[in-house]
């Protein structure tokens, strides 16, 4: 594995994490879920095995269980909604990739959930649309 990591926080920056590359995955989420949880027609999630990522300051992060199998990490000062983890995809955190800082090592790779699409916005590229 290389040296380098991506760091990323949120807001206000109470909350800090760090990765260590490969990342997994890189994709657009249009679930409801992730649209009210973000106030936004999409997420951007990046997957990462759960022992290459490590929270560097944590004491303002909170989660909430947005589902039966799922929870949502969100820092308690700013309120930014930085992490997910699924009992779907064990040992593994997804990451808001609008809260790491810089580049990483992949773009996004598709689009997911597309049946809950925000059709008042229009979202056009050549990637592919999952369901």
């Amino acid at each position: 594995m290389t040296e380098e990591r991506f760091l990323g926080q949120c807001l206000c920056g109470a909350v800090q994490f760090s990765i260590q590359p490969p990342t997994k995955w890189c994709a657009h989420c249009h679930c409801s879920i992730c649209q009210r949880a973000h106030g936004a027609p999409l997420v951007t999630w990046v997957g990462v095995e759960m022992p290459q990522f490590a929270l560097v300051s944590d004491a303002d992060l909170r989660w909430f269980k947005s589902s039966s199998d799922a929870k949502r990490g969100f820092c308690q000062r700013c309120g930014s909604t930085m992490f997910f983890k699924s009992s779907r995809w064990p040992g593994e955190m997804h990451v808001a990739r609008a809260c790491i800082s810089g580049d990483i090592d992949r773009s996004p790779e598709g689009h997911v959930f597309a049946g809950a699409r925000a059709h008042w916005f229009d979202f056009s590229d050549e990637l592919p649309w999952k369901t």
